[in-house]
């Protein structure tokens, strides 16, 4: 750990970096004002000369497009390269069905979306193997588990840079720094492991039949019961993917008895995936195309919120708390999916997803010791 982070640990408030989306010269572009963001954070002093460095990111689904942009990544990996570093981007493969349940469709799709060499100039390297056996046991011996299943090439790589979209999620409520690390570093078995308590149930005066779940269902735990899709709780490994593409909004989580447990476990995966990282970890967050759902399903909706701009941090917990405040300060966009808090400073997507408490994952991570919800926004 460098002098500079032992210092801002002593600190109440972690250091938060800010950059906003206002341009007016090319000096001062958006892949001008990343590279500053990087520099100003401090990010080179974490990093070894030579040393491989996982650059954590999200390759988006095929037919979505607001993923965080190649040539954005691309300045990311240009500065580790000019201090020395030796980077590649990865991420992991999918629970669902997709574009991306296998090393081999992942890196087509990845190419497809943009991140392709020449654009990015680094390897593509998906961490958890062509069929997501490539696993470590990382003991952590928490509430929920002793043990979290992360990806083997994010586990012994010994930095890494944490690129995240942040935007909408049906299950965690919302997505930034922390679910990067606990759905993006998990191993799909890991994944499931987390989803366990997160199964969903049909609403049948909802349900028209049409099929589309039982279609998209990677398990096949959905039939036709009286011209009504029912969920088989004991085949159901809770993906959630049927929540996503129905288009009548039938199906949703019974979070009655486990509404914190889901993402108390999402939390103990971020605490398992950087453990083994300490002071070795930097984390940006793109808050742009801020959409109700996830880069994982195949479509990009609007977004609920006008661009904001780009953070930086070595605290996931501050940088997600910034990012959602930020967020919120925000005028709500009445042509989006946000039906109600659209007035700045109330909470969006607690409007947006009304029956999870998203934000209980940063009070979890911060009693993990993970960082602090305090923070100093420094703009740049």
């Amino acid at each position: 750990m460098t002098d500079k982070q032992s210092k801002e640990n002593r600190q109440e408030k972690s250091r938060v970096y800010f950059v906003d989306f206002k341009t007016g010269s090319r000096d001062n572009n958006i892949p001008n004002k990343i590279r500053k963001l990087y520099e100003k954070t401090g990010i080179d002093e974490i990093l070894v000369k030579n040393e491989l460095t996982a650059v954590k990111t999200h390759f988006g689904e095929r037919g979505m497009n607001t993923y965080i942009h190649p040539v954005f990544v691309r300045q990311v990996v240009d500065k580790i390269k000019e201090g020395g570093g030796n980077p590649f981007l990865t991420d992991t493969n999918t629970l669902y069905t997709g574009g991306r349940t296998n090393s081999v469709d992942h890196l087509q799709t990845a190419i497809e979306n943009g991140f392709a060499y020449p654009v990015v100039n680094c390897p593509i390297i998906i961490a958890d193997g062509i069929f997501s056996k490539n696993s470590v046991e990382v003991p952590i011996n928490k509430k929920h588990f002793d043990t979290v299943r992360i990806a083997g090439d994010i586990y012994n790589t010994n930095s890494m840079v944490v690129l995240s979209h942040v935007k909408g999620h049906s299950l965690s409520g919302y997505g930034g720094s922390l679910k990067n690390l606990a759905m993006g570093c998990a191993t799909a078995s890991g994944k499931q492991q987390q989803h366990s308590d997160s199964k969903p149930e049909v609403d049948p005066e909802k349900c028209v039949g049409c099929r589309i779940c039982i279609g998209n269902c990677p398990v096949e735990a959905i039939a036709m019961v009286d011209k009504k899709a029912v969920i088989d709780q004991e085949v159901c490994i809770g993906c959630g993917e049927c929540i996503t593409v129905c288009p009548h909004r039938a199906i949703k989580v019974q979070w009655e008895t486990n509404a914190d447990v889901f993402v108390e476990k999402m939390a103990e995966y971020a605490y398992g995936s950087v453990k083994d990282k300490a002071g070795k970890v930097a984390y940006i967050n793109f808050v742009m195309n801020v959409t109700p759902l996830c880069d994982c399903v195949p479509w990009s909706d609007q977004p609920i919120v006008n661009d904001v701009g780009i953070l930086a941090s070595f605290d996931p917990i501050a940088i997600d708390q910034a990012s959602l405040d930020l967020i919120d300060q925000e005028q709500g966009r009445q042509d989006s999916n946000l039906t109600c808090n659209h007035q700045p400073g109330a909470d969006k997507f607690g409007g947006l997803h009304q029956d999870v408490n998203g934000r209980r994952i940063l009070e979890y991570g911060e009693e993990l010791g993970m960082g602090s919800r305090e923070y100093e926004l420094i703009m740049l």
